[in-house]
Order: C-alpha cells, then structure tokens, then sequence
C-alpha cells in the first residue's frame, strides 16, 4: 500500500524514512527547517541579495581555465605560475592575460584596483565536477539539450532559473509593494531562453533586455491619462480576468501582470543611472559610470556587467547574461586568448567594483552579492591537446561532461572557502575524485542563498551544503 493511503496518525515507511534522513542532516550541517516546508535549506539561506549569472556561451573547456592543474590534454595552455597564495583549485595561465592593464590605456584600470585573475584566485570558489545527470552514464554534449539543461535544468524544461527565482520571490516583492516600494524582478540580458515560464511560473518570466540599455525607455505613456480613465481600465481588467475559464486563467494572468509590471518600473528605467552611455561622473552607490565604463568598457558583456550593478541599485536580484563564443571547434589554439582576455576583464572589474560599491542597506555590493559563472558543458581534445583543426568538440566523455564552475563574492569569504575546490579530479583522466555535484543543486543554491522558495522546483535535489561545511 502507498504511504500516501496510510492512515492518519501513523508514519508511513516513506515518511519513516525522510525523518531519520533529516535527522541525519541536521546532526551534520546547520540546516534550518521552516515550519510547513518541507524543504533543505543552507545555513546561509537569504544572506544574498544580487547574483550575477554569467554563461560562457557555446560550450566552453573548462580545464584551459579553471581546474587547469590536469593533463596537457586537457589544458595545452599549461598552469598559472602566479596563483595567489592558498589557492588549491589549479587556475591555468590563460587567466593570467590582462591586456587591458597593459600600457597608457590600462592606467587608469590599475589605478581603480583591478588585478589579474591569478591574483585574487584565492577569493574564488570552485566545484570542479558539476553535471547534468550525475547518474546518467555519458555526458550530453548536444548543443540544443545542453543550454535547455542550463538554462532550465531539464530536456524540454518550461521553466526557466530566472522564472523559478521571480516566483519563488514573490512574497519579498508582495512585502515591499504594500510598503510602498517597487523593486525590478530578475532579469535577463539578451537570452530569450532564460525567460521560459508556464502555468504558475508564466506571471514571474523574467524580462529580456535585447539591446544596448534603457535609453529608450524616456516617455512616460501613463502621463496624461486622467485617473477615472485609469480606474475604468483596471475595473474591466479585473472583471474580464474574473469570467475567463481556470484552465486559461494563467495566460491572461500573466498578460495583465507584465502590463502593470511596465507601468511601475517605467519610472526606473527613465532614471538617469541606467543612461550609461551618458557617461556620467555622478557617484551612485560609491562609484559613477565613467569609472564603470572605464573597468568593463562600452560593449558586449562589460556593458551587460555595468547594467546589472545599476539595476540591483534598483533592487533587482539577479542578471543573467552571456560572455563570449567558445565553441572552437577549430583554431581555439589562437582564438581562445582573446575570448578569456574579454572574460577575465569581466571577472576582475566585478570584483573591483563590487568592492568599492556601498550598499543601500550597509557593507558594499561584494558583502550581498555573488558572481557564478558555468557553460552548457566542457569540451574535449579526443585524448588529444587539439583536434585536427586546432579546436576542441563535444562528446560523451568526462572533459564534456564537468562544468568546473567558479564562485565569488562576499559570501564565498564568509564561508572561508576563497580558494577552496569542492571535489576533485584525477589529473591523468578527469575522473572524480571527490564529490559530483547536480547542476540542478547549483541552481537550488543560488536560489536559496537569495532567500527564494524553492519548495516546488528541483524535488530530487537539495542546496549544497559543503560550501558552509
């Protein structure tokens, strides 16, 4: 008979078994258990504010990088001989480029504290063995399965990370409302597929930022309509939303929220921060733009960094966006440095920024904020340091199936793990030495560390743990 036909007052062998489990975990991490929910949490749930989620888009092989004290086969660019004191996680010489502090035109970036990556890696976090399915028995290395994995957690997911943070939010966002205050949901910048939603998600899609900024968003439309006409509309929109069938509730639901959602954040965005092309030397948040600029520059990714440290000044949890092009399935020994060049110049003006930024509600921007950075999956040379045409590709092997990902920010110190590698490989063949984690547990903690819901999203797996072990 099922535990769920058991009759009241009994304990089911099911439910014998989750209480002996949560004993078990709570005798061996501080984990809180909130009453009617029936979740794990960390001992750090809620202490993040802001996340930023940076995709190195295409598939990118994670050992040239992060996890690069392996095989030359698995990193022909050979290890960092600068690594910061106390680092264990094996950062490669590819993070050492910083051609952007080099010369005239690097000045001012040194003089704004910004550093090499190998010279702050003893602030980073890593979790080298990080897979879709751990207990899959090959790795999938399809491009169009791998992102909906990232971006979803599942094959054919409807619901997005950014989606399930939004809603697991909503009481945060309810709270500040009735208290007068409007803060901006998460958002994406330029990944549509970030923004998946159905059924009790599709009110919370995140919104997709497709362009270069907010410089359009400078008419007010609500401006000359007279409140009764206001009033009228609302009225109608409730009574249409009232008659429409349950089943299709949800859509016309989400209709109306996104509408009213533009109306409240329109005053946000026409606000002079986010007009960063302006260049403005106003400080905000104990830094201006210009500075900005001047650390991430005006274009691609930088752009996208800058953008995401004005719109948590607003409130917003998190950005997601990508960086880059790695799929080098050809010429990635030449092509490679300039993408990691762009990518380590994104890792350090975060951190140098997010050091000098104050906080609205005290400490500075790297206290309340963490800065993750993953890939669809790795890549691998075929036993091999390159392919025959000087690139790496996407299989069913090990190189493919890690995603080493890297974590900082204030949180990550607190937890003394800077520095820290969370698992372990083999050099000579990539096995796991150590703990695999589920990507899906990944996104649990992310959004558990920013103090959403997630009773509803990821069932079969729980936040991590070991990084407050």
């Amino acid at each position: 008979m099922s535990d769920d036909t058991k009759k009241p007052g009994t304990l089911g062998r099911r439910g014998l078994l989750k209480g002996l489990g949560a004993a078990a975990t709570a005798a061996a991490f501080p984990t809180l258990w909130l009453p009617n929910k029936a979740y794990a949490q960390t001992a750090a749930r809620g202490e993040v504010e802001h996340l930023i989620y940076i995709r190195l888009a295409g598939g990118f092989r994670f050992t040239t990088a992060f996890n690069g004290d392996v095989a030359d086969t698995f990193n022909p660019f050979g290890k960092s001989a600068s690594r910061a004191a106390g680092t264990e996680w094996g950062p490669s010489a590819m993070l050492e480029r910083a051609s952007w502090l080099e010369g005239t035109e690097g000045e001012p970036r040194v003089e704004l504290g910004m550093q090499k990556v190998t010279d702050f890696s003893n602030e980073i976090c890593l979790l080298p063995c990080v897979d879709h399915e751990p207990f899959s028995a090959r790795a999938d290395g399809n491009h169009g399965t791998g992102l909906e994995r990232f971006l979803t957690g599942y094959v054919g997911g409807t619901t997005s990370f950014l989606t399930y943070l939004n809603y697991g939010l909503r009481e945060k966002v309810a709270q500040e409302a009735s208290e007068g205050r409007t803060i901006l949901p998460a958002f994406s910048l330029g990944e549509a597929g970030m923004a998946l939603g159905s059924g009790i998600y599709a009110g919370y899609r995140p919104p997709v930022l497709d362009g270069n900024g907010f410089e359009r968003f400078g008419f007010d439309p609500d401006s000359n309509v007279p409140a009764w006409a206001v009033n009228i509309a609302n009225n109608l929109d409730q009574r249409f939303r009232d008659k429409v069938h349950q089943g299709v509730r949800p859509g016309v639901e989400a209709y109306q929220q996104t509408r009213e959602a533009t109306r409240a954040y329109g005053a946000i965005f026409r606000d002079p921060i986010l007009r960063v092309d302006a260049f403005s030397q106003e400080v905000v948040d104990g830094i201006s733009n210009r500075d900005l600029v001047t650390m991430f520059g005006d274009q691609g990714a930088g752009r996208s960094a800058l953008l995401a440290l004005r719109l948590f000044h607003f409130g917003c949890p998190a950005v997601f966006l990508n960086q880059g092009f790695y799929d080098f399935h050809s010429n990635e020994d030449d092509g490679l440095s300039d993408e990691m060049d762009e990518a380590n110049r994104l890792i350090s003006g975060l951190r140098t920024a997010l050091k000098k930024m104050t906080h609205p509600k005290g400490g500075t921007y790297w206290d309340k904020t963490l800065v993750v950075l993953g890939s669809e999956f790795g890549r691998t040379g075929n036993g091999s340091k390159f392919n025959s045409a000087g690139g790496s590709d996407h299989s069913s092997d090990l190189a493919t199936r890690w995603m080493s990902m890297p974590m900082m920010g204030g949180i990550i110190d607190r937890a003394a793990k800077g520095g820290k590698m969370l698992g372990q490989t083999r050099s000579s063949d990539l096995k796991a030495l150590g703990q695999v984690y589920s990507y899906r547990a990944v996104c649990k903690t992310m959004l558990d560390l920013l103090g959403a819901d997630h009773s509803t999203v990821f069932p079969a797996d729980n936040p991590i743990q070991d990084l407050f072990a």
